[in-house]
């Protein structure tokens, strides 16, 4: 057994393929297979069942994995731990919400990787249930993401800002009222599945306001761009660090009662690599306090 083809297994469990887990490594899909039976063989254990079209993990597969993950960290963890860089060089894969691309990560990337050049940075954007998924697995250290109403009990979570929801209208609509503009202008709707999503439609039944959907979109961009086009009005976050070049809109409080999501950084409360964590927060935290 060899930590190359436990990471394989891993790869297999994430992606739920051979042919894309073959990828990831950066195999063959026949190399996959026969890794895969090479650890079964190696292991004495039945980590799949073959009676499906798809791999499917079986219960001892299942928790193979969960210690995979772990090896592999330690593993990975190994020579930063001797050379007391507390896992400052290497790659660090951080989640983020697309809200935050164009304004707060990329200003915070740049000032980590100045402060750690031997530290490589990788961006997988998402929305907050599928980041929280993937610090769960293991594929990603740490997220910048909305709190949700509950968090998953291996996640800990950060407080970074909070950015109160804002309603945005094409430049030149005459109206300035959020309510008026709702109901009579078509509606673009962030995913209803994310948790700004959620957040959205909560204000919306409880202040008893009616939209005519116009579409639905999970891109902060494209949402924007819709409005700027005058395709109809959206509400959106209003950041705490704005993004390099602002769109041109209406931008409109939405009052007293306006919803706040919560930012954050989440990541394992047993990841190994707690001053790269630390750094991390701070680094955001510092953009943050600027930019208000």
């Amino acid at each position: 057994m060899t930590i190359r083809l436990l990471r394989t297994l891993v790869a297999v469990a994430d992606t739920r393929t051979f042919s894309a887990a073959a990828v990831e490594v950066r195999v063959t899909h026949a190399a996959v297979s026969q890794q895969m039976q090479t650890l079964e063989a190696d292991l004495g254990l039945a980590l799949f069942n073959r009676d499906t079209r798809t791999p499917e993990l079986t219960p001892i597969g299942q928790e193979v994995v969960r210690k995979a993950r772990q090896l592999i960290a330690d593993y990975d963890n190994l020579a930063p731990s001797v050379l007391g860089d507390d896992g400052l060089s290497g790659v660090v894969t951080l989640g983020a919400l697309r809200t935050t691309l164009t304004g707060l990560t990329p200003h915070a990337m740049a000032r980590l990787k100045d402060r750690f050049p031997a530290l490589g940075i990788h961006i997988r954007p998402g929305l907050t249930e599928t980041l929280l998924a993937d610090i769960s697995r293991g594929s990603v250290d740490a997220a910048i993401v909305t709190r949700p109403h509950l968090l998953p009990a291996d996640i800990a979570f950060k407080d970074l800002a909070r950015e109160p929801l804002q309603l945005i209208a094409h430049a030149q609509d005459p109206l300035d009222d959020p309510i008026a503009l709702l109901h009579s202008r078509p509606f673009i709707r962030f995913n209803r599945r994310a948790v700004l999503g959620t957040l959205i439609e909560n204000w919306l039944v409880a202040n008893k306001v009616r939209v005519t959907e116009a579409m639905e979109l999970d891109s902060p961009e494209a949402i924007t761009s819709m409005v700027q086009a005058n395709l109809g009005v959206s509400i959106v976050p209003d950041l705490v660090v704005k993004p390099l070049e602002q769109v041109a809109v209406k931008r409109i409080a939405l009052g007293t009662d306006a919803p706040t999501r919560l930012l954050g950084l989440a990541y394992r409360k047993d990841h190994i690599k707690t001053r790269l964590l630390d750094e991390v927060f701070a680094t955001l935290s510092d953009v943050i306090a600027e930019a208000t």
